[in-house]
């Protein structure tokens, strides 16, 4: 928390602006209201009462929700989750964009690299994973190189946990590092994937993100070198996967899109996976505790 704001009383909209802006910034941290009235020069009972307006308001309009902790150790954290509607939508969103003219590639892949690295479809899909994988309490968001990185990247940022990078190869400058052989489960070709030993601690929870899932190779991939580092795969979130090859080389993933192939014109034939339909009907993805 910075230093005491100065220039005199602060009007209760004033204070509320300056709560939901540190709040925001620091996502799933615990800030303790004393610092809150250090820095606004308020009684812990007015900042009470703003915190209990704000709550309110982050209700109404759906920005996430800001929850209270009694107690010594207790304070106030600010959750960037998303309601059913808000995720049901970002996913029909996506779908409508993918289903443009010419998105399917040389081999079956959909372009998709503009619509991960805009900012704002990254940290709504980033919040959508953060919402999913609420219960799954991860320590480190993993992906893979290159692709899954905007994603992932803004999942840590809602969960606020570090972003952990695997590499296709090694670097001199990351120290001593751990290396898997995997299969891919599409080329069925053999490849290796690396993680410096000191990036993920033992024992840490690790949810893994990316962008595509074909065959889950490289996903699979993931839970050995996880197992060579001595931590725990939490879970596995991916924005896309295809409907061939139905067999995949793991059973526990949550997609939010099916991509079922290539339509005349190039247009690609998607629709949102059933684990999202599900929603709309109050239950959830297998093996995953929705937050919603």
């Amino acid at each position: 928390m910075a230093r005491r704001l100065t220039g005199g009383r602060l009007r209760r909209g004033d204070r509320m602006v300056v709560m939901a802006h540190r709040l925001m910034r620091d996502p799933n941290r615990l800030h303790s209201l004393s610092a809150f009235t250090e820095a606004l020069g308020a009684a812990k009972s007015t900042v009470s009462e703003d915190l209990a307006l704000l709550r309110a308001v982050f209700d109404r309009f759906e920005l996430g929700r800001i929850e209270t902790q009694t107690g010594a150790a207790g304070g106030v954290r600010y959750r960037p989750s998303r309601t059913t509607g808000q995720i049901i939508r970002l996913v029909e969103t996506l779908c409508a964009r993918l289903r443009e003219p010419g998105r399917v590639l040389p081999g079956g892949f959909l372009h998709i690299t503009d619509l991960i690295s805009t900012p704002e479809l990254a940290a709504e899909i980033g919040e959508a994973f953060a919402t999913l994988f609420g219960d799954a309490h991860p320590d480190v968001i993993l992906t893979m190189e290159v692709k899954g990185i905007p994603l992932a990247l803004m999942t840590a940022r809602a969960f606020n946990v570090p972003l952990v990078t695997i590499r296709r190869g090694g670097k001199v400058t990351e120290g001593p590092s751990v290396s898997v052989n995997y299969v891919s489960g599409s080329s069925k070709m053999v490849q290796s994937m690396t993680l410096p030993l000191r990036a993920v601690p033992q024992g840490a929870r690790a949810l893994f993100i990316d962008d595509f899932l074909r065959g889950g190779g490289t996903a699979r991939g993931v839970y050995d070198l996880m197992r060579e580092c001595g931590a725990e795969v939490a879970g596995v979130g991916v924005l896309i996967y295809t409907e061939q090859p139905a067999d995949k080389m793991l059973d526990r993933y949550l997609a939010l899109i099916t991509y079922h192939g290539g339509g005349p014109a190039g247009v690609g034939v998607v629709s949102s996976n059933r684990w999202i339909r599900a929603l709309e009907d109050g239950g959830g993805p297998e093996g995953v505790t929705p937050r919603l």
